[in-house]
C-alpha cells in the first residue's frame, strides 16, 4: 500500500502516470546588473516597461519606491540590493517592472525580462535557506539552464530580506 502523501498533489487520481515523473516548473527569468534571476511564474501578476517608480523616504536601499501597475500600488525591489546590500545604478525609468502576486504588493526591477522556461525541480540545486546573519534567505536555489546561471528566488521572503538589510545596518553605527 503506498502513502498518499507521498505522491504529487499535481497528479490525478488514477491518470496512470508514474509517481517517478520529474515536477516541473515555469520560471519568469529576468536580467539585473550582470546576473540573472527568475521568480516562479505563478507568482507573477504581469510585467511592465519604462516604469518611474516614486521614491519612498527612509526606505532601504532596496526599496526603489512605488508605481501603479494595473491600478494597484507596487512597492518596487532591486533585487541586486536584497541579495547583496549593494545597490545598482538603476535609471530614473526603469526598463523593466515585474509585478509579484500576494498581499504584500510587490515588484522587481529588471533591465529586462525573458520568455517564460520550464526546469525539472531536481535541476534548482538549493541554497542555504539561511543567512551568515541568521534569517531566512530570499533565494531558493540556483539552476542551470541555457549554459546559464539563474537565481531563483523566494518570493515569500523579498520583503524581509530588503528591510533586514536596512535594519542591520543601523544597528552596527
Amino acid at each position: 500500500m503506498s502513502n498518499p502523501l507521498s505522491q504529487p498533489d499535481t497528479q490525478p487520481a488514477g491518470s496512470g502516470d508514474p509517481p517517478d515523473e520529474p515536477q516541473l516548473h515555469d520560471l519568469v527569468p529576468f536580467v539585473a546588473g550582470e546576473r540573472i534571476f527568475a521568480v516562479f511564474a505563478d507568482q507573477v501578476e504581469g510585467t511592465a516597461e519604462a516604469r518611474i517608480p516614486t521614491a519612498l523616504p527612509h526606505a532601504p536601499p532596496a526599496v526603489l519606491g512605488v508605481v501603479c501597475m494595473r491600478g494597484h500600488m507596487m512597492t518596487v525591489l532591486d533585487p541586486l540590493a536584497v541579495l547583496t546590500g549593494e545597490t545598482f545604478g538603476w535609471p530614473a525609468s526603469l526598463p523593466a517592472v515585474i509585478a509579484l502576486r500576494g498581499d504584500e504588493q510587490l515588484a522587481l526591477a529588471a533591465e529586462s525580462y525573458r520568455d517564460t522556461i520550464t526546469i525539472a525541480a531536481e535541476d534548482i540545486q538549493p541554497s542555504s535557506q539561511i543567512t551568515d546573519d541568521g534569517f531566512e534567505s530570499a533565494v531558493l536555489g540556483i539552476a542551470r539552464y541555457g549554459g546559464e546561471e539563474i537565481t531563483v528566488l523566494r518570493v515569500d521572503k523579498l520583503f524581509a530580506a530588503a528591510v533586514r538589510r536596512k535594519e542591520r545596518r543601523r544597528r552596527r553605527i
